[in-house]
């Protein structure tokens, strides 16, 4: 473990008249994965967006990569990765195009090698001139993760990344997300595919209702022992835990 890349207390979400995050306290290390588990509902997404600063938080707040949460969201956003479901690519831009507009944002100008290298990595470099229209949903997101090695953010946030792609593509994103770990970042990751995120997580946050219901390392803990703690702590009906 190192320095600090996530530190945030109280976070706390109200859409309207719904609560969907209740003074959430996370704190993510230099070259940890951690996992957020819970059914729909429990708050994942939500703060996931709250840490790429997407929204804003009702109340609470802190540091992400030792910027404050609400007045350094210009230089949090320069350091970041997200893979969600919400793609963030432009449809009528091809392949190529896209990557290079991501850099651009980021403050790169890659050469067209940089590009087609990252293309070639994700399986798309014969559709680097296609138009994102075109293509299937796995294959965008493919393409995001192109765009991730490309720029290579510090932090990276994913929000139910397994889904739609196949077991190459599968293969492809854990792979990087070692790499990520490996080079001194750090990965959130927001499922509630319990044997994919112990395959991938060093530390467990299991919620539930928008609250943290329980947190646990993987160290010496089972697959089977994961299983039983959600169904208790985040399906369950057991008091949350601090």
């Amino acid at each position: 473990m190192g320095d600090c890349m996530v530190d945030v207390q109280g976070l706390t979400k109200v859409f309207g008249s719904t609560l969907a995050l209740d003074a959430v306290d996370l704190r993510v290390e230099q070259g940890e994965v951690v996992a957020l588990l819970g059914p729909n509902g429990a708050g994942k997404t939500t703060l996931l967006k709250l840490l790429a600063t997407a929204i804003k938080p009702t109340a609470g707040g802190g540091r992400v990569l030792g910027e404050d949460l609400l007045k350094g969201r210009d230089a949090i956003r320069r350091r970041i990765g997200m893979i969600s479901h919400s793609h963030h690519l432009y449809e009528e831009l091809t392949a190529e195009e896209n990557l290079q507009f991501a850099a651009a944002m980021h403050g790169m100008r890659p050469d067209g090698g940089s590009v087609i290298k990252a293309l070639t990595e994700v399986g798309l470099d014969g559709h680097a001139r296609a138009k994102v229209r075109t293509f299937s949903t796995g294959m965008k997101r493919r393409l995001v993760i192109g765009k991730m090695l490309l720029f290579e953010p510090e932090l990276l946030f994913l929000d139910e990344p397994h889904n739609t792609l196949d077991q190459a593509a599968i293969a492809l994103l854990n792979g990087y997300v070692a790499s990520v770990k490996a080079r001194g970042g750090a990965v959130v990751v927001a499922t509630h595919n319990l044997s994919r995120a112990y395959a991938m997580a060093d530390r467990f946050v299991l919620m539930r209702d928008g609250a943290v219901a329980y947190r646990v390392a993987k160290d010496g803990l089972s697959a089977d022992c994961l299983r039983d703690l959600y169904a208790r702590y985040a399906e369950g009906g057991d008091s949350v835990a601090a």
